[in-house]
């Protein structure tokens, strides 16, 4: 028994210093290494830029009012179709007070001066048959004679225009308010009762409705110009409206602004592109809308996730498995991207494995 407790204590001791050496060892070597890899896919891949913007329609016309006055009556609300002459709302002239004295007086100054020309006139064909006048003074009696009723006729024009907002024969012209254009009326800004002002050289008037074709819609939007040079009239886009979401409309690039605008601190581009609306979808006037614009695109190609590239200056290059258990470097040609997955020319093969690079 005594013999065996010494060798029981160093039993002990040597199962310690070999447990504490595992220990050490195993924590010396830290967690074991684990390489994720990755396969090339063929795929199509579209390089593409976005514009944000809206729809609208191609042509939007602001019928105006015409006369000075009181909206009296409006006679459609917004969503109606209407055709080119259709009213839309009447105008109540409210004479302008100095206007109105000023017509009236020129009225009775013209009817004193024809009464003047027509005893004028009476005096001298009394004048005439007695032949106290010759024929050539009588017709410059009578020429005075119908110019002051021309002149009288005239002011009492001038007088229903500032009293009713135009003559008798064309009231309806311009205290009726029309469409001058068929479509959909969009936007009605006034009431009933309130002023309005009319369109003049001076003045754009007020707006009484605005009226458009809704079925001839555009997208509207803005590029950067990083990507303007990158575009041109004629490409094909893809436009996602907010309204319908999961829908996509087909678009043409028609037009490139030539000038940039500058907001909030960036140089934007305006774009405009025919949209083709499906018959059973009604798209409103306005509505927020993005545009895929397709710069390049490869169908079935070979590609990699952009993650797996490594770069030597700038050389892109993969690390592909040897088949000994190792990765050895292989140089690529690269192709068109779409900022996840990129095309792969030469240098990787169907099939490879490749490392994914660590980080």
């Amino acid at each position: 028994m005594r013999r065996l407790g010494p060798l029981i204590a160093v039993a002990v001791v040597a199962v310690a210093f070999l447990v504490t050496v595992f220990f050490l060892w195993e924590r010396a070597r830290g967690p074991a290494v684990v390489i994720q890899t990755a396969t090339p896919e063929v795929r199509d891949i579209v390089r593409k830029t976005v514009a944000t913007g809206a729809v609208v329609p191609r042509n939007e016309v602001e019928i105006k009012a015409r006369v000075s006055g009181v909206l009296s009556a409006i006679h459609v609300e917004t969503g109606d179709v209407v055709d080119a002459g259709d009213l839309l709302a009447e105008i109540r002239v409210v004479p302008d007070a100095a206007r109105l004295a000023s017509a009236q007086a020129r009225v009775r100054t013209a009817e004193l001066a024809l009464a003047d020309a027509r005893r004028e006139l009476e005096r001298g064909e009394k004048l005439a048959r007695d032949g106290a006048i010759g024929a050539a003074e009588l017709e410059r009696l009578r020429s005075t004679h119908a110019m002051r009723r021309a002149e009288l006729d005239a002011a009492r024009v001038d007088l229903q225009i500032v009293r009713e907002g135009a003559s008798r024969g064309a009231a309806g012209a311009s205290t009726e308010v029309r469409s001058t254009v068929p479509g959909m009326v969009l936007w009605l800004p006034v009431e009933v009762g309130q002023s309005v002002i009319e369109s003049n050289t001076f003045n754009e008037g007020t707006t009484i409705a605005s009226v458009a074709d809704m079925t001839d819609l555009i997208f509207q939007g803005r590029v950067d110009e990083s990507e303007v040079g990158r575009i041109q009239v004629g490409m094909p886009l893809d436009i996602s409206v907010a309204a319908f979401p999961g829908q996509v409309f087909a678009g043409t690039l028609e037009h490139i602004a030539v000038k940039g605008e500058l907001d909030q601190g960036a140089v934007q581009f305006e774009i405009r592109a025919a949209l083709t609306r499906p018959e059973d979808v009604f798209l409103r006037a306005g509505s927020s809308a993005n545009a895929d614009i397709v710069l390049e695109r490869a169908d079935g190609v070979l590609a990699i996730p952009e993650a797996l590239l490594q770069f030597d200056g700038d050389r892109p290059y993969v690390e592909r498995a040897d088949g000994q258990g190792g990765f050895a470097r292989s140089d690529v040609e690269l192709g068109i991207s779409d900022g996840i997955w990129v095309e792969i020319k030469a240098g990787v093969e169907p099939g490879d494995t490749l490392k994914r690079p660590e980080g």
